[in-house]
C-alpha cells in the first residue's frame, strides 16, 4: 500500500503540472477532462426489481429521477449495459463460527462458481485480524484454493466492521466498474476500531453494494425459524419492523440458567441480524439468512443483479463553498413505475469545493 500511494502521488503531481501548463496556454488538456470525469462525477448504482425481487431491465434514463438533498438533478451519465463485476468475499473465521466455517467456505465456493471469466473476486478472512488470502483475480482455481486456506483464528476477536470498511475504502475504492462485498458471518463484532455508525454512514456513501449472509453461531436446536423469513430473509421478502421475531426462544423454554443463556444467545443473534440488515440496506445491497431455501440460486441472482444494474451519474454544482467540504449530501432515485422497487446509493460526501466522490 505504501509503494502504491507513493506512485499515485507522483502521477497526481505530474498530472497537475500538465494541467497547469495547458491552462497557461489557454488549452483544456485531455488529462484535465479525464480528471473531471473521474473525480467530479458522482456515480449512483441503481437496482430496480419487481415485487418478487426479479431484476427489471429495459428502463431508460428518462424513466429515472435523481434528487440530491431533495433537489432534482440532471442525469449526466446513464448506463444499462451488462458489465463484468468485482466482488470481495469476506469470510468470518472467528472462534464463534467454528461450527459453521465449513458451510461458509462451501458457500464461498458456490458463489465463485457463479462468476464468469471476465468477473474478478478476492478472498478476505477476518477474526482478530484481517487477512487477504487472494487479491482480485478471475482465476477460479486460485480463488477456490484461497478459500480452502481459511482457518479459525488463533486468538479471540471478530473485526467484522474493520474488514468491511477497509475493503470498501481501500481495496475496492479505486476499482472501476461494478463492485460488491459479500460477507458471510454470524454478524457479531469484537475488537473493531471502526464504530457501527461510521461503517453504516460509509456504506451509504460508497458505490459498493454489500450483501450479507447470516450464519447462526448458536448451538443446534437453540433457534427457531432458521430460514430467517422476516425483513429480508429471502429473495424479495418485504421488510418488517425492527426485531420482528426472526429469532426467538424455543417454545416452552423455561426461565432459569439454561433459559437465560438461551435468551442471551437469541438477543445477540437478533442484534447481529439487525446490524447486517441495516448495513446491506444502507449500501443498496441485500441481507439473506444462510437457511434460505436455495442459497446457490440466491447467489446466482445476486451475480446477475450486479452484472445488470443501472448506473446513473451527475455533476454536483461547481459553486461549492468551503463550508461544503466533507459535507454529506443525501441522494434519492425514483422510477416512473410505481410497482417497482428501487435500491440505490443513499448519499455521497463532498471531498473538495467542486467535486464529489
Amino acid at each position: 500500500m505504501i509503494r502504491l500511494k507513493i506512485a499515485m502521488t507522483a502521477v497526481i503531481c505530474l498530472l497537475g503540472a500538465t494541467v497547469a501548463w495547458a491552462q497557461q496556454n489557454g488549452q483544456k488538456s485531455e488529462s484535465e477532462q479525464t480528471l473531471k470525469i473521474d473525480t467530479a462525477l458522482v456515480s449512483v448504482p441503481v437496482i430496480v426489481s419487481d415485487r418478487q425481487g426479479r431484476y427489471v431491465s429495459g428502463l431508460k434514463a428518462s424513466d429515472f429521477t435523481l434528487y440530491e438533498d431533495r433537489i432534482k438533478r440532471r442525469i449526466d451519465f446513464f448506463a444499462d449495459t451488462e458489465e463484468p463485476i468485482n466482488v470481495a468475499l469476506l469470510l468470518d473465521t472467528s472462534r464463534s463460527t467454528v461450527l459453521v466455517l465449513d458451510d461458509i467456505k462451501q458457500a464461498a465456493r458456490d458463489f465463485v462458481r457463479q462468476l464468469r471469466a471476465q468477473d474478478h473476486a478476492m478472498i478476505v478472512t477476518f477474526d482478530y485480524d484481517e487477512t487477504a488470502l487472494c487479491e482480485l483475480t478471475g482465476d477460479h482455481k486460485t480463488l477456490e484454493k484461497a478459500i480452502g486456506k481459511a482457518r479459525i483464528g488463533e486468538r479471540v476477536g471478530t473485526k467484522l466492521r474493520d474488514a468491511v470498511y477497509d475493503v470498501m475504502t481501500e481495496e475496492l475504492k479505486s476499482v472501476k466498474g461494478r463492485k460488491a462485498i459479500v460477507v458471510l458471518t454470524d454478524g457479531k463484532d469484537h475488537g473493531s476500531e471502526i464504530g457501527e455508525e461510521a461503517l453504516l454512514d460509509g456504506a451509504a456513501e460508497a458505490d459498493t453494494l454489500i450483501y450479507s449472509i447470516f450464519y447462526s453461531s448458536a448451538p443446534p436446536g437453540m433457534m427457531r425459524n432458521p430460514t430467517g423469513r422476516g425483513r429480508q430473509g429471502g429473495w424479495g421478502q418485504p421488510r418488517g419492523g425492527r426485531r420482528d421475531g426472526i429469532i426467538s426462544p424455543l417454545p416452552g423454554s423455561q426461565p432459569g440458567r439454561g433459559g437465560q443463556r438461551r435468551g442471551r444467545i437469541n438477543e445477540r443473534n437478533e442484534d447481529a441480524i439487525e446490524f447486517l440488515q441495516e448495513l446491506s440496506e444502507n449500501s443498496a445491497g441485500r441481507y439473506f439468512n444462510s437457511g434460505v431455501e436455495n442459497l446457490k440460486q440466491t447467489f446466482g441472482q445476486i451475480v446477475e443483479e450486479l452484472r445488470h444494474q443501472y448506473r446513473l451519474g451527475f455533476y454536483p454544482p461547481e459553486n461549492r463553498t468551503e463550508n461544503d467540504a466533507n459535507a454529506i449530501h443525501r441522494l434519492r432515485v425514483e422510477v416512473a413505475r410505481g410497482d417497482l422497487v428501487v435500491r440505490s446509493r443513499r448519499s455521497y460526501r463532498v471531498t473538495g469545493t467542486a467535486s464529489g466522490e
